[in-house]
């Protein structure tokens, strides 16, 4: 293709107008993926806040932050394949519009009832909204410059996932208007009222070439399948793991071969699939989202227990335990934002495998600490762990997304990059799941008191082995990916894929 086309329409870049309007709209959907992070995690921090004020229940606060996730893992794949279909900006300007009205209904809720149900609502429109994120990226840049994009969004990711707790503890401690916790809701408005009008300005529109129908038997199924495996383990502890949960995580795994064998029929019937198993087919994809899947077990357990270990472990205040994470999220951004660039060009996936063994280092330092220190632990004894986390979740994250993306045909972008986001949530669920056994399961039931803070220490350095454990397997599933991204390999030259970006450049 290239050797038929005339020099000047391979070469140049595009013209300034088109290149300052696709860095606008990178910047957008950029703001939009870190108020999505830090939605996530903004809400643990603010946990005591909102059972104090509201009266809430054991299970209606459990249902404030597993409702979202709930909502927003079965949603992502359907939300994917929606922007492949209709168009990624009209989905991500529906979803924002959507993101927007829900965080005022949570921001605003009277009672706990309206609250699970607006973060419920909350996390549907996350799933229409999300993917189309990597979708935009993934059209509107050429291969040759999707490294830098992905390391900005690695940086990005890595700064929303640490900074929630911070920025949910400063806005609590500092009771805005009397507002008490509301305005971590609340603080979404201005930023999805900007994101709305400047999405519409600047974000080109794509989609998949060719026509494509909704499988709304796939959609039934696919939600049905998350739900079945999420919502027990959700709740599983709460309820004491009762027979019916298992029941319905084993029942889930034959819903998942049913929609396999349904999309299969689907591709041969009509080309119209709503997963894209072709997809599988793609070494660096298939890699890629075991290892993404595996890595969200091992964030989901530990991001909640170095909370409760923080807080309920050791007593330390909301705002304490937010800025004790500001090293964490400050080696995550910068590591992040230089491992695409500067590293994995050279080291390739190497880079990726030094940071499983950063992260297991740190959680080592961290484990020798708490043992040590004890219930004296400070915030700056705890800086030196870590940072040396940080630099190695910083080092995974921009460069995972890169390899898993750098293969896959431009067509079904969306349906990749929900894929991956449903995975990776899968995975938290799986972790969150996993943290009623290894955390929950540690601490007696009836408990003094005066042994509450040492049980919470106990069980948080138990946790830890088994997120260090996860690691190990992480480290052991990144052999599966390519030495070196494709894009890497074939750098600039790839006048092929830069001709076949254009018309997604010009709109």
């Amino acid at each position: 293709m290239s050797s038929s086309a005339p020099l000047p329409d391979t070469a140049p870049p595009p013209p300034a107008p088109a290149d300052r309007r696709r860095w606008f709209a990178l910047a957008i959907v950029m703001t939009a993926a870190f108020m999505d992070l830090v939605d996530v995690t903004i809400v643990n921090i603010a946990i005591p806040s909102i059972t104090g004020d509201m009266n809430a229940s054991v299970s209606a606060i459990q249902w404030i932050t597993a409702g979202y996730a709930l909502a927003f893992a079965a949603g992502l794949i359907t939300g994917g394949r929606l922007g492949d279909i209709y168009g990624r900006k009209r989905l991500f300007l529906i979803g924002i519009a959507g993101f927007t009205v829900a965080s005022a209904l949570c921001g605003f809720a009277p009672t706990p009832e309206i609250l699970v149900a607006a973060r419920i609502l909350q996390g549907a429109t996350a799933a229409l909204m999300v993917p189309q994120v990597l979708s935009i990226v993934h059209a509107t840049f050429p291969a040759h410059e999707r490294g830098k994009v992905f390391g900005l969004f690695g940086a990005v990711v890595g700064l929303g996932a640490v900074s929630g707790p911070l920025l949910g503890a400063l806005l609590t401690e500092w009771d805005l208007f009397g507002l008490g916790w509301r305005p971590i809701f609340l603080i979404n408005l201005p930023v999805g009222v900007a994101g709305l009008i400047l999405g519409a300005k600047f974000i080109t529109e794509s989609k998949a070439p060719r026509a494509m129908r909704l499988d709304l038997l796939g959609v039934a199924l696919v939600t049905l399948a998350m739900l079945m495996l999420i919502y027990p383990l959700t709740r599983g502890h709460e309820l004491d793991w009762p027979l019916w949960g298992h029941i319905s995580m084993v029942g889930s795994l034959f819903v998942f071969g049913l929609l396999v064998l349904h999309q299969r029929q689907k591709a041969i019937i009509d080309g119209s699939p709503l997963i894209e198993l072709s997809l599988f087919r793609v070494k660096s994809f298939a890699a890629g989202i075991a290892v993404q899947l595996t890595f969200g077990i091992g964030l989901g357990i530990f991001f909640l227990v170095w909370t409760l270990y923080m807080q309920m472990g050791l007593g330390w205040s909301v705002l304490r335990a937010g800025t004790t994470g500001i090293p964490f999220s400050v080696a995550v951004s910068v590591a992040a934002g230089i491992s695409v660039q500067k590293l994995v060009p050279r080291f390739g996936r190497k880079v990726l495998q030094a940071g499983a063994l950063l992260m297991i280092a740190g959680l080592l330092i961290y484990l020798w600490e708490a043992e040590h220190y004890g219930m004296a632990i400070t915030s700056w004894q705890m800086v030196i762990p870590l940072v040396v986390m940080g630099v190695g979740m910083g080092l995974i994250v921009a460069p995972l997304t890169d390899a898993i993306l750098s293969e896959v045909p431009k067509e079904h972008a969306g349906s990749a990059s929900g894929l991956i986001n449903t995975v990776q949530q899968m995975g938290t669920a799986l972790g969150l799941g996993l943290v009623s056994v290894v955390f929950f399961g540690a601490i007696g039931d009836r408990l003094a008191p005066q042994e509450l803070g040492p049980a919470f220490v106990d069980a948080f350095q138990q946790s830890l082995w088994w997120v260090a454990g996860v690691l190990g397997a992480i480290f052991l599933l990144m052999f599966a990916l390519p030495a070196r991204p494709r894009a890497h390999v074939e750098g600039e030259a790839a006048g092929d894929d830069l001709l076949a970006e254009q018309p997604a450049l010009k709109g």
